[in-house]
């Protein structure tokens, strides 16, 4: 199980890579952006359109890398007082519920995205970027890595769940 889990995760880390160098780029294209203004007195409409079109990857691709590495946020009220199996269950739940939605916003997301690309959907404004359709692929694919970030999450929560209990002598050790 350890390898399919290894597996799932080495995908989310290669997204995490688009979704960081997407980051870079965008924040190199808006530097630019703001120097081609600040000396020039042009702000030429594709770079703007980039711009916004550059947080796609990074959030879509950015959420599972998120979770993977546990960036996510937790209000850990009860979570701590759990026991290690408690907190397995409270993981797969949360795990379970990922692959769910993660499932189902890629499922509706390719319709919508499959849509986009019959139309060859571009911008609408004057000298906008021709090609939305390729940004919309990036719903069913940041959700359905979400669901692969979950399906490890899951299998992970299983193993946590199946690893034999050491006899308790009353005194559990919390970190």
């Amino acid at each position: 199980m350890l390898r399919i889990i290894n597996f799932l995760e080495a995908i989310i880390e290669r997204l995490g890579i688009v979704a960081r160098y997407s980051l870079l780029a965008l924040v190199l294209l808006v530097a630019s952006n703001v120097l081609l203004r600040y000396f020039f007195s042009i702000s030429p409409v594709p770079l703007q359109e980039l711009e916004w079109h550059l947080i796609s990857p990074i959030a879509l691709l950015g959420i599972s890398y998120a979770l993977k590495h546990r960036a996510d946020v937790r209000v850990d009220v009860f979570y701590d007082r759990f026991s290690a199996k408690g907190r397995c269950l409270v993981d797969l739940l949360g795990a379970v519920m990922t692959i769910a939605i993660g499932a189902a916003i890629a499922w509706l997301g390719l319709a919508y995205t499959e849509q986009s690309w019959q139309l060859m959907e571009g911008s609408p404004d004057p000298g906008g970027l021709p090609y939305r359709y390729l940004l919309k692929a990036f719903i069913p694919l940041g959700f359905a890595a979400l669901a692969i970030q979950g399906v490890a999450d899951c299998l992970r929560a299983l193993m946590g769940l199946m690893a034999p209990t050491k006899p308790s002598d009353g005194h559990e050790v919390r970190s």
